[in-house]
């Protein structure tokens, strides 16, 4: 079996999970498979969008009706909850519709929400709306993009080359993304606990 029937027979899964698990890298790389035909532009963008809208409702019901779990706990006792809450509160419609594109607010966004006053149903139709856009946007990137790669490797790789190293590309994106999103949390977390004792020096200003 051929790299590109795997990828053909499980893309659209792959990029359901991703959409909803880790974001923007795997719709970007759907619409590169989908660039190399590997799976229809509409149902990379219809499974980035379905992944997308369901990892966000399980987070707000998460919010909405186990807000005594310790993790949803944990979640509220961050910073940036209650950031997301104060935003939420002056622009409730801006906010469920943009948070997905606001860095560090992805997933903690919608667990916040259902801890609000918004609808469940409210919080469905702009979720959906939303996802759509999103995952719009970020897979037409990819498809853009595929053909960018295309014309800067043709002159270098054999046209049987091309997919592999469309590939790793993708896995070195990928990896770069986590372990960037990775050391900012840590980051964060420092700052975080400098902040909460007196007379500490921040990480960054430490010497």
């Amino acid at each position: 079996m051929t790299i590109e029937t795997l990828i053909a027979r499980y893309g659209l899964a792959a990029i359901f999970l991703g959409a909803g698990i880790e974001g923007e890298t795997s719709v970007i790389a759907g619409g590169v498979l989908a660039h190399r035909e590997l799976v229809p532009l509409w149902a990379a963008m219809a499974a980035a969008a379905t992944g997308s809208f369901v990892a966000d409702q399980l987070f707000f019901a998460g919010g909405r009706y186990f807000r005594d779990n310790r993790r949803v706990r944990a979640m509220s006792a961050r910073p940036a909850f209650a950031r997301a809450l104060v935003t939420l509160e002056r622009h409730p419609v801006l906010f469920v519709m943009g948070f997905r594109f606001l860095y560090g607010l992805r997933t903690i966004s919608p667990v916040a929400i259902g801890t609000s006053s918004i609808t469940t149903r409210t919080f469905v139709l702009l979720n959906a709306l939303a996802a759509a856009i999103w995952a719009v946007l970020f897979t037409a990137i990819g498809y853009i993009f595929g053909h960018g790669i295309e014309e800067l490797l043709s002159g270098f790789l054999a046209p049987d080359r091309l997919l592999p190293a469309v590939a790793i590309g993708l896995v070195v994106l990928f990896a770069v993304s986590h372990g960037v999103r990775w050391l900012h949390h840590r980051y964060a977390l420092r700052c975080e606990r400098a902040a909460a004792r007196p007379g500490t020096a921040r990480p960054a200003d430490a010497s």
